[in-house]
């Protein structure tokens, strides 16, 4: 058998093994056996033939490492509507308690009510943003 027929099934079960688990980094690595295939179709020595899978496989995981850590993450599940059906609802708060709580009247039932630190608290409607435990965070309006 071909050393290249070898790189190309070993990244053919690596593919299969990311479908079944989801780990994108998997892909990552089969590009390097992917282009250790190639480097074998070149007619490389088996030594080459290793060192190109490292370098591009690893060199393919640490740039999406490094490319995922500029990206912004996703909003915590807390604070997305689609997990949390209160993000969003606005509540009457009419006053601020000294320790930056308030107690308001939500969905049928006495809740506690925070602000972001650093805003001063005001009266009036206020924006749901986020569920912290079991206290609402919310904005002013």
């Amino acid at each position: 058998m071909e050393e290249s027929t070898i790189w190309w099934l070993l990244a053919g079960v690596t593919v299969a093994v990311e479908l079944m688990t989801g780990t994108f980094y998997l892909l990552m690595l089969a590009l390097g056996l992917a282009a250790a295939a190639i480097a074998a179709h070149l007619g490389l020595p088996t030594a080459l033939q290793i060192v190109t899978a490292a370098l591009v496989g690893g060199g393919a995981v640490v740039g999406w490492h490094f490319l995922r850590l500029k990206r912004p993450g996703d909003p915590s599940a807390r604070a997305d509507r689609s997990v949390n059906l209160d993000v969003g609802e606005t509540v009457q708060i009419d006053s601020w308690n000294t320790d930056g709580t308030a107690t308001v009247k939500y969905r049928g039932a006495t809740w506690t009510a925070i602000h972001r630190p650093g805003v001063t608290p005001a009266t009036g409607m206020h924006r749901v943003v986020e569920l912290v435990g079991s206290r609402l965070l919310v904005d002013p309006l």
